[in-house]
This record gives C-alpha cells, structure tokens and sequence, in this order.
C-alpha cells in the first residue's frame, strides 16, 4: 500500500489547511495528496500517524512528514465518523439492514453496497434484494 493510498481517507480537521508551506524552505504543499507525495515519512518503518484529541474531546490524527530540506511538518486531520444521535442511529441502521441481507443470502460486498447505496438515497435494488431473501416471496 502506498503512503497516498494509506493517507487518502483521511479528512482535513480545519478548512483551509492547504495549501500548506514549509515555514523553513518555502515550499508548497497544494493538497494532502501532495503533500503526502511530495514529503518522507519522518522514520522509515513509522508511518507518520499519531492519534490524539482536540480541546473538545474528539479524536484526531496528527500526520508528521519530513519536507524535503529536512524540516518536520505536521497536519491535523479528524474522524469523518459521525457521533451525533443521528450518525449513530444511521450506523444502526446500516449493520440492522446489512444483517438481514446476509442473513438471506445475499453477499457481503454486495449487501454493503447495496445498503450504503440506500442510505445516501442513490439508486440501489435493495427492496429487491430483501424481498428475494425473503421465502414466502421467491
């Protein structure tokens, strides 16, 4: 795996965090793609991460890599999950859902597609899925 592919999920904690500049060089980190590609990893078994916590208690992630003139640069990204009563009741629901489609046969990835894909309210065929897992309606 990459360090683009290890870092591409991650999400800015602040708007306006790039683009970055090396306070040391001047050189300039467009996106965290760039960024990423364009920098070392400050160790060469570490990957960079180090998890801690804002002031209000969320979780986040600090990223360390090296700039090419050797200075230390660092960016703090945060958790995309979202822990209001919404996202959790909305993480219930998908496990609820892709559950019942497992459980009447459908594969996973399939399942986790098609469940994702309701969720956001894009086309999906998950009304049929279920009601094709559903024996009295084969």
């Amino acid at each position: 795996m990459s360090s683009i592919d290890l870092y591409a999920n991650l999400k800015e904690l602040a708007q306006g965090t790039f683009p970055k500049r090396c306070n040391n060089c001047g050189a300039r980190y467009e996106t965290v793609e760039d960024f990423v590609r364009a920098t070392q990893g400050i160790k060469p078994a570490a990957s960079g991460l180090k998890q801690g916590f804002d002031d209000d208690g969320q979780p986040i992630i600090e990223l360390f890599r090296n700039c090419p003139c050797g200075s230390t640069l660092m960016d703090v990204f945060h958790s995309r999950r979202d822990n209001s009563a919404a996202g959790i009741k909305s993480r219930a629901d998908f496990d609820r859902l892709l559950r019942q489609l497992v459980d009447s046969g459908v594969d996973v990835a399939l399942a986790r597609s098609e469940v994702s894909q309701w969720l956001h309210g894009q086309d999906n065929h998950l009304l049929q899925l279920l009601k094709a897992g559903t024996p009295d309606q084969k």
